[in-house]
């Protein structure tokens, strides 16, 4: 295990009508409030309305910005940095997933600095200082209610890239289960993908004497699992979605990989798909993240053979360590496919001619990966297995 200090202000608050909790948070950072949502899901559901009755109570001054895309995109952070200039905000709201969280990090860190938003994205400006803000969280997946991490798109370079800050944790989350009974189908599933992933990129490292850290990982993996089926049978299954809901967000907050650093390779792989495609990127993940597993078992087939056994139960009688491993994989993917997610780039149209251009993306800043190198020839065979 690796040195490591851990650090994370964000407060939570998690469960039924705890939106209230807003009664509280708000008047510590002003009246004027910019709330930052999708795509209009949060009018049909009640959010909206919870949400504007309780800032209205508090007296805020209400702006609003709509329309936050899926992968969210470089041209809406700047329109709501603006606001933040041209309407003095003290606080933004952010209603929504990931993206609209995501989203909201960059307007937070653009809004205090002169320097164009797509370079703090790219890191060529270095945040100081973030406007604060919070979340209601609707939808389990990402867990950037509780990290610093974002990640924006820009549609008019094809560029899709991570960044982070410490001046970008939320100040809080609220997490209220029933918030996500709406969530269809798809996006549920995208959600379950997104949250294991982010599990298995930790998983996936080379730090020795990390068995404590081992077992919080293939415990959640195991605890998602059972839980997915029961919420996709019945969306308002509320302890379903409440056990999706803190498992995603434990899936990225910092604590299951403190003293040691995990791959990351599977998510910018996906990033470099969806910054062409505009494929959800939790489609993307289901269908990349075994392709890059078989790609690199003899890395450490120790590793493998550990979640094959652990996490999915695989039957070690006559087989190899390296069998073991790959039946595992195995597992994943029909356990992916059994509730509904795409298992091949073709189901989004992607075939070969797009290869290159992938291939590209993914490799404008150089090789990367943590528990194994990938190289250019390593991103096209990967891609190329997908299809």
């Amino acid at each position: 295990m690796d040195n490591f200090t851990f650090y994370n202000p964000t407060k939570l608050h998690f469960g039924k009508g705890q939106v209230l909790k807003l009664e509280e948070e708000l008047p510590k950072y002003g009246k004027n409030v910019l709330i930052v949502y999708g795509g209009g899901s949060i009018f049909k559901n009640g959010v909206y309305d919870d949400v504007y009755k309780v800032l209205s109570d508090c007296g805020a001054n209400i702006v609003e910005l709509g329309g936050v895309e899926p992968n969210p995109r470089l041209t809406t952070a700047e329109k709501g940095i603006q606001i933040c200039r041209d309407t003095a905000i003290d606080f933004i709201l952010a209603i929504g997933g990931g993206s609209v969280i995501d989203c909201v990090k960059l307007i937070a860190a653009g809004a205090k600095t002169d320097a164009p938003a797509w370079d703090i994205v790219t890191r060529k400006a270095s945040v100081k200082e973030a406007l604060p803000f919070g979340v209601v969280l609707t939808i389990a997946a990402t867990g950037s209610e509780m990290n610093s991490g974002s990640v924006i798109t820009n549609w008019e370079t094809n560029e899709k890239y991570g960044w982070g800050s410490p001046f970008t944790f939320p100040q809080f989350s609220i997490l209220d289960p029933a918030y996500t009974f709406s969530v269809p189908k798809n996006q549920t599933i995208y959600g379950i993908v997104d949250s294991m992933s982010h599990v298995l990129e930790h998983y996936f490292h080379q730090t020795p004497h990390t068995e404590f850290q081992d077992r919080m990982c293939e415990g959640l993996l195991l605890t998602i699992m059972e839980t997915a089926q029961d919420a996709l049978k019945d969306p308002n299954n509320y302890d379903a979605r409440a056990t999706l809901m803190y498992g995603s967000t434990m899936a990225l907050n910092g604590i299951l990989n403190m003293g040691y650093r995990g791959d990351w390779a599977t998510h910018n792989l996906e990033h470099a798909v969806s910054a062409i495609h505009d494929i959800p990127h939790g489609g993307g993940l289901a269908i990349l993240f075994p392709r890059w597993m078989r790609h690199f078992i003899e890395e450490d087939v120790q590793r493998f053979r550990k979640l094959a056994t652990r996490v999915f139960n695989v039957d070690t009688t006559g087989l190899s360590d390296l069998e073991v491993g790959l039946k595992g994989i195995e597992k994943l993917e029909a356990f992916w496919a059994s509730i509904g997610a795409p298992t091949t780039l073709g189901d989004y149209n992607i075939d070969v001619s797009s290869v290159d251009a992938i291939v590209d993306r993914a490799m404008r800043n150089g090789d990367f990966g943590n528990f194994a190198t990938v190289t250019s020839a390593d991103a096209e065979a990967i891609y190329k297995a997908s299809l």
